[in-house]
């Protein structure tokens, strides 16, 4: 009986990290994506190969829809941080920190740590 017990609370307070290589790609994009809309100036356009011409005709002729784009890009990451605690009261994951770590990593990492989230298949008690 104390494995079955052991289980439900370890299935209670599930948490795992998200995997590094698309949580370097998200920190790297959002942290381009900040450095365009806030200090454009200090960008060295010339010498990010062909990612230097695209970003400054953006930063040239679409900086309103840039900035807003940014904006929309940490709204979605809000989104998808809520809708990783409605994941988690409805697969069983009711420890408070496990709750907030999912809320934070979804919220910095987006799509890569939601992915685990919804992948995640709780083992169901059995009602005898």
């Amino acid at each position: 009986m104390v494995a079955k017990s052991e289980s439900s609370r370890a299935a209670t307070a599930y948490f795992r990290t998200a995997r590094p290589l698309p949580s370097l790609v998200t920190a790297l994009g959002l942290g381009y994506f900040t450095w365009v809309v806030f200090w454009p100036q200090s960008i060295p356009y010339q010498s990010l190969g062909p990612l230097g011409p695209l970003t400054q005709y953006l930063v040239d002729h679409h900086q309103t829809l840039t900035r807003k784009g940014y904006w929309l890009a940490w709204l979605i990451h809000v989104g998808e941080s809520l809708y990783a605690m409605v994941l988690c009261k409805y697969k069983g994951i009711s420890n408070g920190r496990a709750q907030l770590l999912w809320f934070l990593q979804t919220f910095l990492f987006g799509i890569a740590s939601l992915s685990i989230l919804i992948a995640y298949r709780p083992k169901r008690q059995k009602q005898t």
